[in-house]
């Protein structure tokens, strides 16, 4: 995820790590309450604002606020349901 870190439950996104700084998975009902706390602007992927993910930046200086975030994240991807993992296509052999 854009050279940094991608952190995983059950198959789903909890947080990532970028040069823009730690995304957080939030979920919808929470998106404007992880807004209102300082540091943090809406997700954007090309342009388009990402519901329930929130951008913190600068990252959190210490554990314990990295940590609440976290949580939050984790308390929110644990209500969905687990994603298969990708299969990886077979290579074929050539001669």
């Amino acid at each position: 995820m854009f050279g940094g870190l991608c952190f995983m439950l059950n198959g789903n996104m909890v947080a990532g790590t970028s040069k823009r700084g730690l995304l957080v998975r939030v979920g919808k009902e929470q998106q404007s309450a992880a807004l209102a706390r300082p540091g943090t602007k809406p997700m954007e992927m090309t342009g388009r604002p990402m519901e329930g993910y929130v951008f913190v930046d600068p990252p959190p200086s210490d554990e314990q606020a990295l940590r609440d975030w976290l949580s939050i994240a984790v308390s929110f991807v644990k209500t969905l349901p687990p994603k298969a993992p990708k299969s990886k296509p077979r290579r074929s052999k050539t001669k």
